[in-house]
């Protein structure tokens, strides 16, 4: 059957229906339905299928990017196996982070501690798979991006280009810093993912850009290591109720990051009308378009993206979470595909 772009979006396992096979495509997407160390709202899991499903809704042009339809990409199909762990540990991981809740010491429950182990092994086996399955796309040429599922899980995908890659750094779209230190016990939290990113000493920037919920020892880490530039969502909107512009902004943005770049979105580093139904919704953030027109610049500068991620987006009722979640992918692949 021959594939007509203006045509109704068919349900073929592909992101947006795009008639692409995985030897054919330029990125690879894997999707990782895992959300099991979420600390509040839980649902992320099913985000790469909402994600999916949704993206049959959009329409195949762009304004910036010529004959999307022909991009190369393809989609994986959604690992069960890891949607079924992520569920069974997800059900005793709300039970724990409720006796943490309830002022309860992990010290004292040796089958909270069993669990903690359980789920950071769990992490290592995704994390180890993605890397290693990463590494072999790369190789045969392809670029490679990861769909959530909660923050935690690109560790895998940020370490293989971080070994592959000089002059290489991470702009992270996020309401949250993502700097603490094994977070509630889990090792590889999706509060944890940048501090565990920087720990490979490939990585020589991390440009964090729409950050507003932070502990003040995440703060003091971003004003204390130099690899660490942020741009916080309030200075951003100071600045703009003073009259700096946006693009004004995006040129600073851009200008801080390095030669290689790998993206890391978390969609709470939108509006949280955009995505009400997230783990953790923040008041503040970027709009649609202000996001869109970040990552459109970055794509026309003179460096290059080698990468991205997209986390946090959980499907709701309204449709509303899914929808944007597909058009921001639609737009990191674009911006990925035409650097």
């Amino acid at each position: 059957m021959s594939f007509d772009p203006n045509d109704i979006g068919v349900a073929n396992g592909n992101f947006c229906g795009l008639p692409v096979t995985k030897e054919e495509a330029e990125l690879i997407i894997i999707p990782i339905p895992w959300d099991a160390t979420a600390s509040y709202g839980r649902g992320t899991a099913e985000g790469p299928e909402a994600i999916l499903e949704a993206s049959l809704q959009l329409d195949l042009f762009h304004h910036k990017y010529a004959k999307v339809y022909e991009t190369k990409v393809f989609m994986e199909e959604i690992d069960s196996t890891i949607q079924e762990k992520s569920k069974e540990l997800g059900e005793r991981t709300t039970s724990y982070i409720d006796f943490l809740a309830d002022g309860g010491d992990v010290s004292s429950s040796e089958t909270f501690q069993q669990l903690i182990q359980e789920v950071n092994d769990f992490q290592d086996v995704i994390r180890n798979d993605i890397r290693q399955k990463a590494e072999t796309y790369l190789k045969d040429g392809k670029k490679v991006a990861l769909l959530g599922g909660e923050h935690s899980t690109p560790l895998g995908l940020i370490e293989m280009y971080a070994n592959n890659y000089t002059d290489f750094g991470i702009l992270q779209i996020d309401a949250h810093a993502d700097l603490r230190v094994a977070y509630e016990g889990f090792e590889q939290s999706h509060a944890s993912i940048m501090h565990n990113a920087l720990k490979h000493d490939g990585i020589t920037k991390l440009v964090q850009v729409g950050i507003r919920d932070l502990s003040e020892e995440e703060y003091a880490r971003t004003q204390s290591d130099n690899r660490i530039q942020t741009f916080f969502d309030w200075t951003l909107k100071e600045e703009q109720f003073n009259g700096k512009n946006w693009k004004d902004q995006v040129e600073e943005i851009i200008a801080a990051l390095p030669q290689h770049i790998y993206i890391s979105f978390d969609i709470d580093g939108l509006l949280p009308a955009l995505c009400p139904n997230t783990g953790t919704p923040v008041p503040g953030g970027l709009r649609f378009e202000e996001a869109a027109y970040l990552l459109q610049r970055l794509s026309e500068s003179n460096k290059k993206i080698v990468g991205f991620d997209l986390n946090e987006v959980a499907p709701g009722e309204d449709v509303i979470n899914e929808i944007v979640g597909a058009r921001i992918l639609m737009e990191l692949m674009l911006c990925t595909m035409n650097s």
